[in-house]
């Protein structure tokens, strides 16, 4: 059974098509691109399967059942944008997480932070933004999860925060698990990934293997990327 699918999946919003006919199948134990330019679908997909909006058409399946409680435990979802109580701090999030999530690892959440050198008491209003999202990929890569999705992680922030954050989640991520990442920020990400999906104006063009896509084409993925997408 695949880990996650999305079959015929479609959606529109005031009689705008936003997907059209999504199939798709994510295997275990592979770092996958969801790539595209903005407004190509690629956060209306992940809030789908984040059962965050309702499908017009077509399903998804986690584990081969439609989104509900349990499939909440199996996926640990990083949102485009901040989330964080600003007047909580570093401490309180963590209980709040720990509270809410059977499978939120607290151990692996404070070694994560202290390799930031930052303290447990710090307030999340005297972060700068760079912090805020290294702060909110740890809490999403401190969960046992089966899938890891994460939208424009590196969007908004500085090279050195990037580099922190693809090591970050190299390096953490449950063995068997998966993770997609979206981005349009594809040279940035290409160098971890297993295996691209392209997708523009609400539609899936090209899924394959990073590798073989690169081999192929005798170019990197940005660059097949834009070459597909040019303007």
């Amino acid at each position: 059974m695949e880990l996650l699918e999305c079959k015929q999946l479609s959606k529109e919003f005031d009689q705008k098509q936003i997907l059209k006919n999504i199939n798709l199948k994510i295997p275990r134990g592979k770092i996958i691109g969801l790539l595209g330019k903005n407004g190509a679908g690629k956060t209306t997909l992940i809030k789908l399967i984040n059962d965050l909006l309702v499908p017009t058409s077509g399903e998804v399946l986690i584990h081969g059942e439609k989104p509900n409680v349990n499939s909440k435990k199996i996926i640990s979802y990083l949102p485009e944008r901040t989330y964080l109580d600003k007047s909580m701090t570093i401490s309180q999030v963590f209980d709040y997480f720990e509270d809410f999530y059977d499978n939120f690892d607290r151990k692996k959440a404070e070694q994560l932070l202290n390799d930031l050198k930052l303290q447990l008491t710090t307030r999340i209003s005297k972060m700068s933004k760079g912090m805020q999202e290294k702060l909110q990929l740890i809490l999403v890569m401190s969960r046992e999860a089966e899938l890891y999705i994460l939208d424009e992680p590196l969007g908004g922030v500085d090279p050195a925060t990037r580099d922190y954050i693809l090591d970050t989640i190299l390096s953490n991520f449950k063995e068997g698990s998966s993770v997609i990442i979206s981005t349009h920020l594809i040279s940035d990400i290409e160098r971890i990934l297993d295996e691209v999906i392209f997708m523009n104006e609400g539609q899936i063009v090209l899924t394959s293997s990073a590798d073989e896509l690169r081999n192929k084409e005798k170019a990197s993925i940005d660059e097949i990327f834009r070459r597909c997408f040019k303007c």
